[in-house]
């Protein structure tokens, strides 16, 4: 239990790693440096500095890195079975299976879709966890989707991209892989011409972008922990069900319909945060973070397209008191409507 708990405050922070060990658990110094000794010569944790200032860090176990040129033949399954799940053995199996899909899914839609020369792929291991990047020098993910659906804005390519079920392939991809993975990592980040879609927020389904330093291509961050408690049949199961085994319920995320500190106002934002939702029966509206919506946003989610499509069941989350106001003032008028 000690050791666990010093591997994740080093993880936090390489500072002050002793001192927090005898506050957590009131052993004496001397005990806590034993601990911190044994890991450091079992080349679990690695350290810098002297005695009263040293710093922590884990170490890393295992590191792994090469370039594949985008040539007739590369597939996903060799480049696994050849080379990364030789740096991931000895995981068990949920993270390994993890770890299968996660990445196979990633690197064929790099082969797949970017159009790129050449994919660049790493993988790192320490005690706690697992890294892998996958990086190609393509025309980027947001600019593809944004050119596909006609969007005025790459940031609203992040919208379409946490919805699921997006592919400017059809014939070839159900668009849902992205989607599933991003739900399976303790991190998952996708980088692309300054813009960047990520699952690592405070609170539990809340997506989130930003603009970042422009980056070539596109670049693919996973981040899993090695005693991870997550299946991938867990994850499936959340979101799909029928006998076809289908994707049904999805979560998305309203605040990624703005632009910078702009009000959700009008009926275009919302025509733009409810596009394809239509192809699911459950449709969870997260709005964290948002403090108000204005009623003709309201009225066009909760009103309009409610009637127009009856067998899909809009929820939302994360409200605060106002917007509940302005979502329950939407559903009366519909109400008054149809009686």
């Amino acid at each position: 239990e000690v050791r666990r708990y010093i591997l994740d405050r080093v993880e936090q922070s390489p500072e002050g790693v002793a001192s927090a060990v005898r506050e957590a658990f009131g052993i004496s110094r001397q005990a806590v440096n034993g601990h911190l000794r044994r890991l450091c010569q079992e080349g679990i944790l690695e350290w810098s500095g002297h005695t009263r200032a040293r710093q922590y860090r884990l170490a890393s176990l295992s590191n792994w890195s090469n370039m594949f040129p985008m040539e007739p033949g590369l597939a996903e399954d060799v480049v696994w079975s050849q080379h990364v799940s030789e740096v991931l053995s000895g995981l068990e199996r949920n993270a390994a299976d993890i770890w299968h899909y996660g990445f196979t899914e990633i690197f064929n839609n790099a082969i797949d879709h970017s159009e790129g020369s050449f994919i660049d792929v790493s993988v790192s291991r320490t005690a706690l966890a697992a890294e892998i990047s996958v990086t190609d020098n393509g025309c980027g993910i947001f600019r593809k989707i944004s050119q596909a659906m006609g969007l005025a804005d790459e940031r609203h390519a992040v919208l379409e991209l946490s919805k699921g079920k997006f592919t400017t392939d059809p014939q070839r991809h159900t668009g849902e892989g992205i989607f599933f993975v991003s739900k399976m990592f303790d991190q998952f980040h996708i980088v692309s011409g300054g813009v960047c879609f990520s699952n690592a927020a405070e609170e539990v389904e809340a997506w989130v972008w930003e603009h970042l330093d422009s980056v070539a291509g596109t670049a693919v961050f996973m981040k899993l922990r090695n005693e991870t408690h997550t299946t991938t049949r867990e994850v499936f199961d959340r979101f799909v069900s029928g006998d076809d085994y289908a994707v049904t319920e999805t979560v998305v995320p309203v605040r990624a319909v703005r632009h910078g500190d702009e009000q959700l106002v009008s009926r275009s934002q919302a025509k733009r945060l409810l596009a394809r939702v239509e192809q699911f029966r459950t449709v969870r509206l997260d709005f964290i973070r948002i403090d108000a919506i204005g009623p003709a946003f309201a009225d066009e989610i909760f009103r309009v397209f409610a009637l127009r499509h009856p067998d899909v069941e809009l929820v939302a989350i994360n409200t605060n008191a106002d917007v509940e106001r302005m979502i329950a003032r939407a559903k009366g008028s519909a109400r008054a409507g149809t009686a």
